[in-house]
């Protein structure tokens, strides 16, 4: 190997394994991450898809869609080698490294909480596992003069050096903030797995893949079981990814910003659009616009082929032609066109009583389960015609104030349930209600009134239940297709007051159209228990945010919810708790899993302008004490202040040495973009001592911001 070629390899090995806790880019010559070549599936007569064929690179961020049943789910299969494809290949670098969350997963039940995060660091235990038995090695040995001895301190070195580039040193810190950012609080950490439902269980099968820091993601839906706040934490996270991303969701805002690239099963192939989500939206009207274009003129120019043969074939004179024509008639191809968009039709709940001015008033209401209180004081009323919003972190009591409403649970407190009001409710179990004997046709029909009755089967192909889907016995259905079938039934009953639990859980982005606009027009009182921020914008008026044991009140729309969160000043959190909005301790770079911060590209640490008090005056220590008194209590606030602004003043140095560094580096990644420079040693070398130097000054900014909190608190 000679010296150009030791450099490229250094270069390759010193970027791939860097620490955990500077997560910055895994590669800088873009390459293909995996490659499918005419790919083909089959499940039945009809293939899922066939002549597949695309190249997922490095910082793709893929949004895969596609009607439901379309083989979303396969694919990612596919692609981490869970399954095999009836034709076609698909090509991973040995050295790719891929992460791959399913819907549905299995976790030990014998573990807790950390420890099954842990596991993502297999690799550095290993290694450490090693360097204990090198170590030991040493310890043993006498002949330290032998040459035996030397190479064994050589492996030693070059073992520990290995160990700490792959980010030893900041796992723990790692593991904590990851798990923080999924909503756990730290008294979680500890906990055994088994006393967390399915929805926490995937947090935690996230946290690890996210932990073991894969080249390529695959995500199936990972939103499901996320609050708001932990889905900006995640976006924030993949949409500054080092490397490639592809993922399944039906939250249209999650993969609106996250993606740079839109892979869309349809018709049985796929069509690669290389644009985010949205623009995607707008190119497919378009080129549906141009399949039915194309289609209506070969239909037209079929038919009068069609015409022409039978017109003349029993002519002798036409024989010649008659043939040609039927022979080009054989090679048509026919243009398939995407199924018509169901989520422009218009559904409307059926007439209902009016009801009283206030459905619900809530006064002083308190719940509590033994000696854990899940809130107490909350006081709200919602008037006749409104539709609000119940959001927070999972587990703060959204749903038990739903069953408090429902007369389900006992409570303390005065609740009120206004006149003549017929309740609609949608819990998350509402699925097992339904008959299993009954077919899905059979229990739409049971329930709709007048017209509706009519459009029974519009509806259920809304809701993804059309053609032989509709005969199907409620038994053999699945979890996700019970839930849209009680939707459905939801939709067409007459009531006034509307409370929905989570109802787009099972829910592709058509039918949440759908029930989103029937809500809109719904003429009644709404109350929707929602994590989706794209359904609930521009249906609910008013926000109740749960959290602390408290409910707040925010007039407006989720957005303006979200903005009045982001407005406010970021600062330290409670032990065990976790202010989703408290910057990371230590300022990563772009591509850091702890990028908290709401901007791109703004500093993600608390400015000195946000740690000085109301007046602009800095919050130092008081004196305290009988004997500080006068002049001495003076000087002591006068000194007090001095070692404040002298702190601060460090802080801001060091804040602009890590920005000054952090800038130098993504100036660097871009010129190690272009393979020439991939070997250049002085680069390398200036990338390297740069990087240094960042580990050792993002250190001394977080000894810094401890000492200016001691001065502060």
């Amino acid at each position: 190997m000679n010296s150009q070629e030791k450099g490229t390899f250094l270069w390759t090995f010193t970027v791939f394994l860097l620490p955990l806790h500077t997560i910055f880019v895994t590669k800088h010559i873009f390459i293909p991450m995996i490659s499918v070549e005419a790919l083909k599936v089959e499940f039945g007569v009809k293939p899922l898809f066939s002549d597949a064929s695309f190249v997922i690179n490095e910082r793709d961020r893929i949004a895969l869609v596609g009607k439901n049943g379309a083989g979303k789910s396969t694919l990612l299969k596919i692609l981490c080698g869970q399954e095999h494809p009836t034709e076609g290949t698909v090509s991973v670098p040995h050295d790719c490294s891929i992460g791959y969350l399913p819907q549905v997963m299995r976790l030990a039940d014998t573990t807790t909480v950390r420890q099954e995060a842990q596991q993502a660091f297999a690799d550095v235990q290993r290694q450490k596992a090693h360097l204990d038995d090198l170590e030991r090695q040493m310890g043993e040995r006498t002949d330290y003069e032998s040459e035996s001895y030397m190479q064994l301190v050589e492996r030693y070195t070059a073992a520990h050096e290995r160990y700490l580039m792959m980010g030893a040193e900041g796992q723990e810190a790692a593991l904590e903030r990851t798990l923080t950012g999924l909503g756990f609080v730290r008294t979680d950490f500890d906990r055994p797995t088994s006393e967390f439902s399915g929805g926490w269980r995937m947090r935690i099968e996230l946290a690890k893949i996210l932990l073991r820091r894969p080249d390529v993601l695959l995500l199936d839906e990972p939103t499901n079981h996320l609050d708001i706040e932990s889905i900006q934490w995640l976006e924030q996270l993949l949409a500054t990814w080092s490397g490639a991303v592809v993922l399944v969701s039906h939250d249209r805002a999650f993969i609106n910003n996250v993606s740079n690239r839109t892979l869309e099963i349809s018709c049985g192939h796929i069509v690669d659009y290389k644009v985010k989500y949205d623009e995607y939206v707008t190119l497919r009207r378009e080129r549906r616009e141009q399949q039915l274009r194309a289609y209506e003129n070969q239909q037209k120019e079929m038919a009068e082929m069609r015409q022409f043969i039978e017109r003349f074939r029993y002519q002798a004179t036409k024989a010649v032609q008659v043939q040609q024509k039927i022979r080009q008639l054989e090679k048509i191809v026919p243009i398939e066109v995407d199924e018509v968009d169901n989520s422009a039709m218009h559904l409307k709940f059926p007439p209902c009583q009016r009801s009283g001015d206030y459905p619900v008033i809530c006064d002083e209401v308190e719940k509590s389960y033994g000696p854990h209180q899940v809130f107490s004081g909350v006081n709200l009323t919602i008037k006749r015609g409104e539709k609000v919003a119940f959001v927070g972190k999972n587990g703060e009591g959204k749903s038990t104030l739903v069953k408090c409403i429902m007369g389900e649970i006992p409570f303390e407190g005065t609740l009120k349930v206004g006149h003549n009001i017929q309740i609609g409710y949608f819990a998350q179990n509402q699925a097992q209600l339904l008959d299993d004997q009954l077919t899905v046709f059979q229990t739409i029909d049971r329930v709709a009134r007048g017209e509706v009755r009519l459009r029974i089967n519009d509806i259920l192909g809304a809701f993804m239940f059309g053609g032989e889907n509709a005969d199907k016995r409620v038994g053999v259905l699945s979890g996700g297709e019970r839930s849209r079938l009680a939707m459905i039934r939801l939709l067409l009953e007459p009531v006034n007051l509307l409370i929905l639990d989570e109802p787009t859980n099972h829910l592709d982005m058509a039918s949440k159209d759908v029930l989103k606009e029937a809500i809109r027009a719904f003429d009644g009182t709404a109350i929707i228990v929602s994590h989706d921020r794209e359904f609930l914008d521009g249906l609910v008026s008013k926000v109740y945010e749960f959290g602390g044991g408290r409910v707040k009140e925010y007039l407006g729309g989720i957005y303006d919810w979200i903005r009045s969160l982001n407005s406010l000043t970021p600062g330290p959190s409670p032990k065990g708790e976790r202010n989703s909005l408290t910057p990371s301790p230590s300022p990563k770079g772009e591509g850091s899993i702890y990028s908290q911060g709401q901007n791109q590209g703004k500093s993600l640490y608390t400015p000195l302008s946000l740690r000085r008090g109301a007046g602009g005056e800095a919050t130092g220590g008081e004196a305290t004490g009988a004997e500080a008194t006068g002049s001495e209590a003076f000087a002591l606030r006068k000194e007090q202040q001095k070692q404040l602004r002298r702190a601060e003043r460090a802080v801001e140095e060091s804040e602009k040495k890590i920005g000054r560094m952090e800038q130098r580096l993504k100036e660097l990644d871009q010129l190690f973009c272009d393979p020439k420079n991939a070997s250049d040693m002085t680069l390398v070398s200036e990338y390297t001592d740069t990087k240094r130097q960042l580990d050792a000054e993002v250190e001394r900014w977080e000894e810094l911001s401890e000492q200016l909190e001691s001065f502060s608190s």
